[in-house]
C-alpha cells in the first residue's frame, strides 16, 4: 500500500462540512500543528495545544484591527462603520481593553441576573411552542431554535418582539463578514449597510432609555459605573450588536446540534427525559460533543515554537475547538 496522501485542509469542502470529525482525527494524529497554504494559517487540533494558545497572552485575540489596517484606502472607506464597531467588540480585544470591558459588563452579566431571566425565557419558549400548535411536522430551526435565542436577547435589550424579522435580516447580512468566506462584489456594501442600520437602531434605543430607563439589561449597561469608568456610546452600541449577532446564532446552532445528537443517541435522550435534573450536565456535554463555535482565531504577537513548528509574528492561528473537544488524549 502507498503512503496516505498529504493533508490538504479544505474547510469549505462539502464532505468536511457534512462531517468534519474524520478530518479532525487525521489532523490530530498526523499533523496537529498544521500549516495550511490554502488558508495561510496554522491549524491546531489537539486539546493541550488549543488550551495553551487560548491562555497565552503572547497570542492575540485582536484579529480585526490588523485586518482593517492592511486594507487599501478605498476598501477601508467602504466599511467605516464595520471597522468602527467590530474593533470595539470585547471578543476582538486584548488586555487591558478586554479586561476593562469585561470588568464593566460583568456587573450586569452574572449568574444572578441571568437566573432572573428564567421566567422570561420560559414565557418566550412557551409562546413559540403554542405557535407550533398541533402541527405534526415543523422546521425546528425556523419555528423554534432560530427565534428563541434572538427573542431572549431582544427582551434583555428591550427590543420589541415585532422587530425580530429586522434583527434576523441584519444579522444574516453581517454574517457575510464574520464567519463566512463568501466573496462577491457587493459583500462589503451589504455588511456596511447592515452594521450602519443596526447601529442607528441601537443609538435611538439607547437615547430613549437614557430618558426613561426600563428594567432590562440595556438600561443597566447605560447606568453602570465603576470608579468613574463607564461604557462609551460606541461601546454600548457595539455591545448591543455583539449580543444580538454573536449570541443568537451560536445558541440557535447549539440547540439544533443538541437535538440532532440526542436523536442519534436515543438512550441519552431517554435518560434526559426521565431525569430533567441532568439538563445542566447535558448542555455541557452537548457543547463538547458538537458545539456551535467550532473555531477561534488568534494572531501570533511574538515568535514561538509548538511541537517543533515555528510560529512567526503576525501569522494567524485557527484553534479547532470541535477537534480539541474530541481529543482522546484529553
Amino acid at each position: 500500500m502507498g503512503a496516505a496522501p498529504a493533508l490538504d485542509f479544505r474547510p469549505d469542502a462539502p464532505e468536511f462540512l457534512a462531517d468534519p470529525f474524520p478530518t479532525y482525527r487525521r489532523l490530530r494524529e498526523e499533523d496537529p500543528v498544521h500549516w495550511s497554504p490554502r488558508m495561510k494559517a496554522w491549524v491546531l487540533t489537539r486539546y493541550d495545544d488549543v488550551k495553551r494558545v487560548l491562555l497565552d497572552r503572547e497570542i492575540s485575540s485582536d484579529r480585526m484591527r490588523p485586518f482593517f489596517a492592511a486594507l487599501p484606502g478605498p476598501e477601508a472607506a467602504r466599511i467605516g462603520d464595520v471597522m468602527r464597531f467590530l474593533s470595539t467588540w470585547m471578543v476582538f480585544r486584548d488586555p487591558p481593553e478586554h479586561t476593562r470591558l469585561r470588568r464593566l459588563t460583568a456587573k450586569v452579566f452574572n449568574v444572578q441576573s441571568m437566573q432572573a431571566m428564567r421566567p422570561n425565557v420560559e414565557e418566550i419558549s412557551s409562546w413559540l411552542i403554542e405557535r407550533i400548535g398541533e402541527r405534526r411536522e415543523i422546521d425546528f430551526i425556523a419555528d423554534y431554535a432560530g427565534p428563541l435565542p434572538a427573542l431572549v436577547i431582544m427582551a434583555m435589550l428591550g427590543v420589541p418582539r415585532e422587530r425580530l424579522a429586522m434583527v434576523k435580516a441584519l444579522s444574516d447580512d453581517m454574517a457575510l463578514f464574520i464567519g463566512s468566506s463568501r466573496a462577491g462584489p457587493d459583500k462589503y456594501e451589504i455588511v456596511e449597510k447592515a452594521t450602519r442600520e443596526m447601529a442607528l437602531f441601537f443609538r435611538e434605543l439607547i437615547s430613549r432609555k437614557r430618558l426613561k430607563p426600563d428594567p432590562d439589561v440595556l438600561s443597566q449597561l447605560i447606568a453602570l459605573e465603576d470608579g468613574g469608568d463607564r461604557l462609551t456610546e460606541d461601546e454600548l452600541v457595539a455591545t448591543c450588536i455583539l449580543l444580538l449577532f454573536a449570541g443568537h446564532e451560536t445558541t440557535t446552532n447549539h440547540i439544533a446540534n443538541g437535538l440532532l445528537a440526542l436523536l442519534r443517541f436515543p438512550d441519552q435522550l431517554a435518560a434526559l427525559r426521565d431525569d430533567p435534573s441532568l439538563a445542566a450536565r447535558a448542555v455541557e456535554e452537548l457543547l463538547r460533543y458538537d458545539g456551535p463555535a467550532g473555531v477561534q482565531t488568534r494572531i501570533v504577537t511574538r515568535a514561538n515554537e509548538m511541537r517543533g513548528r515555528a510560529l512567526k509574528e503576525g501569522e494567524r492561528v485557527f484553534l479547532m475547538l470541535s477537534a480539541a473537544n474530541r481529543d482522546p488524549e484529553a
